[in-house]
């Protein structure tokens, strides 16, 4: 995508969500502009839907338009510009009048009146979601569910590396097995190792940052963890390793380095505050890490290791069918992101996930859901066309747009959605479970975006074939469990129904004549953008 391109689809966002004013955060994930804003009334759900590049929308903590991997890192710069020179010129009129309006009309960047259509029926299942969606996020607003929501936040920044490293390794591996460029394995080993060695570091920057400390006192106290020296310290009789804890302890010494900060803001006068807030905080926090959260952090992460090796190898196949089962209904209950801290402290004692292939399975029962959809409703062609626009991204695992534009707004192929999931989960659990473990040495992606992260304990054409099968099961299943069950008669009936098409009603004076000829009606006038 060009860099005229990515202005361009910023600039079709930003008068769509109530123009630059109306923000007031911008961030990006791995497939999501995440947008605050401060007049949800000013946002143009189906406008925005019907932009080329948008995927689709979902409401949670933030505004997220879905805009794919790699396109959405390019549009996000590109946005921030346009909203910070919109502001910029805002600014230099806003004094004009006493409420701050700019004279003469609506400032650059602000929208328009959404206009008043009579929406199809893809557009009311849209709705649907959304208002489904947000019914589940005023339910998920618990002070758990907010924890975690702040955990995963601490997390999400890291993807990108864990991804860009983990690549890295799988093309390491694939070279040693090999027996290529002998010369050049060593270099890509430090690569892929370097982030995964400081990890525990930018874990305590982005957990500071999070809850209100200062990033960098975290990011000090975290790397006390990773330190080679720990290993000349005894703690509970035992010597201390350099990593012991991980992610966990990382985190744990980061949440206390923000508690004794604020308190030292609190207690410390103003002149010595420069000098005895930084020494305090790094020299108490770092007194507990050494002495107590590394050897309690290391224990809980090892447990993890070896409880989710235990479960897959006892009771994999069933195991895998719960977790592909109901991953979609945790996602929307807010509690998938307790397992991110899990992932990555799978990563580090593992060398790879074994949860995240299964779990990804949910996403090919939702596209195995929509093919069966498509097929049900050979009249609806708007729902047709969404599951058409929507099913490249499906694949490649951003499931945003089928779960929250088809299946969950009509209930039962999110249930049937579900089932698919849940044996391409089996599947998946059941070669763990005869020994064969799938895992994943990064997170974030899913579906056939997966493939190069693949990595397990045989031969990666094995591994690779092992996780193709189980979406291949989790598509067929998905497929045919919704083809089956997802529709009651009514529910056919109701969707097939032909809609009156818009061109019956001739527009006003289409009876007169032709003045070019003479005789017939008047051709109606081309309307902007068709056929585009």
């Amino acid at each position: 995508m060009s860099e005229d391109k990515n202005r361009a689809t910023a600039a079709a966002i930003l008068p769509l969500v109530g123009g630059a004013r109306n923000v007031t955060s911008i961030a990006h994930c791995m497939t999501r502009l995440r947008l605050g804003i401060k007049h949800r009334s000013m946002v143009q759900d189906e406008a925005l839907k019907a932009l080329p590049a948008v995927m689709g929308v979902v409401e949670d903590d933030t505004y997220q338009i879905v805009l794919g991997p790699g396109t959405v890192a390019r549009v996000t710069p590109e946005f921030e510009r346009l909203v910070e020179e919109a502001r910029a010129t805002a600014g230099q009129s806003a004094a004009a009048t006493p409420d701050g309006s700019a004279p003469g009309g609506p400032h650059p960047g602000d929208s328009p009146a959404p206009p008043h259509t009579t929406a199809p029926s893809a557009e009311e299942l849209a709705a649907q979601g959304a208002a489904l969606k947000a019914r589940q996020k005023a339910r998920n607003a618990t002070p758990v569910k907010l924890f975690l929501r702040r955990i995963a936040n601490i997390f999400v920044p890291l993807i990108p590396a864990l991804i860009g490293c983990g690549i890295v390794a799988g093309i390491n591996g694939l070279l040693t097995n090999l027996g290529w460029l002998p010369s050049v394995v060593p270099a890509l080993a430090a690569m892929a190792s370097g982030f995964m060695s400081l990890i525990a570091v930018f874990v305590g920057y982005n957990t500071a940052k999070e809850f209100g400390g200062t990033a960098v006192l975290g990011g000090a106290v975290a790397a006390i963890i990773v330190f080679p020296g720990v290993a000349n310290i005894t703690a509970f009789g035992q010597k201390l390793s350099p990593g012991q804890g991980g992610v966990l302890g990382a985190l744990a010494a980061a949440l206390l380095a923000v508690q004794v900060e604020k308190w030292c803001r609190r207690w410390v006068p103003e002149a010595l505050d420069v000098l005895l807030t930084p020494t305090l905080t790094v020299l108490l926090s770092g007194l507990v890490t050494i002495f107590g959260l590394m050897y309690v952090a290391g224990t809980v992460s090892t447990a993890i290791g070896t409880f989710a090796t235990w479960l897959l190898a006892t009771g994999g196949a069933f195991a895998g069918f719960v977790l592909g089962g109901l991953f979609l209904p945790l996602v929307m209950l807010g509690l998938h992101q307790a397992l991110i801290p899990i992932h990555t402290t799978l990563i580090q004692e593992q060398g790879y996930t074994v949860l995240l292939p299964i779990l990804a399975m949910a996403g090919a029962g939702q596209v195995g859901a929509a093919l069966a959809v498509y097929l049900r409703l050979p009249r609806n062609g708007s729902v047709r066309k969404t599951i058409k626009s929507a099913l490249p991204a499906g694949f490649l695992g951003v499931g945003e747009p089928l779960i929250y534009g088809v299946s969950l707004p009509l209930g039962r192929p999110f249930i049937t959605a579900c089932i698919g999931g849940a044996f391409g989960g089996g599947f998946v659990g059941l070669f763990n479970q005869l020994g064969d473990a799938v895992g994943s040495t990064a997170i974030g992606p899913s579906g056939w975006a997966l493939f190069p992260l693949v990595k397990g304990n045989q031969a990666i054409g094995t591994t690779i074939t092992i996780y193709a099968l189980g979406l291949l099961v989790g598509y067929v299943i998905g497929f045919l469990a919704t083809y089956f069950f997802g529709f009651s008669k009514q529910m056919l009936t109701d969707l097939n129904a032909t809609p009156e098409p818009a061109a019956a009603t001739p527009p006003p004076g289409s009876a007169t004549p032709d003045p070019a000829t003479g005789h017939g009606p008047a051709p109606a006038p081309d309307r902007p953008g068709a056929g585009s």
